[in-house]
């Protein structure tokens, strides 16, 4: 079979390019979003923020057990990361990245503070409350494997990856966890939605925040082309 002339490879490539370019920026994959975003381009920020604010929410909360230390432990990391992109891991590993950033992030924001009881559940008896505080009671060794193996359904892999573990700790510390909360619970846990999820308020707020703090220049390093 003929190849096709170069120039018709060469238009095929520039209409591809054109089409990835009009694509909306929420529908590109991490890879491409990062390339953006080393150039300072708002949408693309935007676009990693809403699509990983619910699990990285969901990881500092199994850290601080506190909504706004938790918010605020995102926030930095995402600051960390958009500063300074070309630290990011290879591709595959993004969200990885992101989510152990935001663990030290939690971790930093606990250390010299005393830390947070687990919020009791709703008067109303609501069942997902109820679970929320029964995870809480986790030791945190447990919680945060649990939090991101069961309730945000990581891989046991991208979980040993996120929390700088081994994948048979990860394996274990969920097992311990499963013990610790008894087998109802986690039966319940894992069909019950909306657990430890962020509002859009406060997902809004990060992006928001984010990019304001970007733009004036509060971090270190500034964008800038690979080398």
């Amino acid at each position: 079979m003929l190849e096709p002339p170069v120039q018709s490879r060469g238009l095929e490539a520039a209409a591809h390019t054109r089409r990835v370019q009009g694509t909306q920026p929420e529908a590109l994959p991490d890879l491409l979003l990062i390339e953006r975003v080393r150039t300072g381009d708002d949408p693309a920020i935007e676009a990693l923020i809403r699509r990983y604010s619910r699990r990285l929410m969901r990881a500092a909360l199994s850290v601080v057990l506190d909504e706004e230390r938790a918010e605020a432990a995102v926030l930095e990391a995402y600051l960390a990361a958009f500063s300074d992109v070309n630290r990011c891991e290879p591709a595959g590993r993004f969200a990885a990245w992101l989510t152990r950033l935001t663990f030290n992030q939690a971790r930093a924001q606990r250390l010299g503070t005393r830390p947070a009881g687990p919020t009791a559940p709703a008067a109303d008896g609501d069942a997902a409350r109820a679970l929320e505080h029964s995870i809480a009671q986790l030791p945190e060794v447990f919680r945060s494997v649990y939090v991101l193996r069961m309730i945000e359904g990581v891989s046991g892999i991208e979980t040993a990856a996120s929390l700088g573990l081994h994948e048979t700790t990860v394996r274990t510390r969920l097992f311990r966890a499963h013990r610790r909360l008894g087998a109802e619970a986690s039966r319940r846990a894992q069909i019950t939605a909306g657990l430890f999820e962020p509002s859009a308020a406060c997902v809004d707020r990060l992006v928001s925040r984010a990019l304001s703090r970007l733009h004036h220049g509060t971090m270190l390093t500034s964008f800038a082309a690979p080398p």
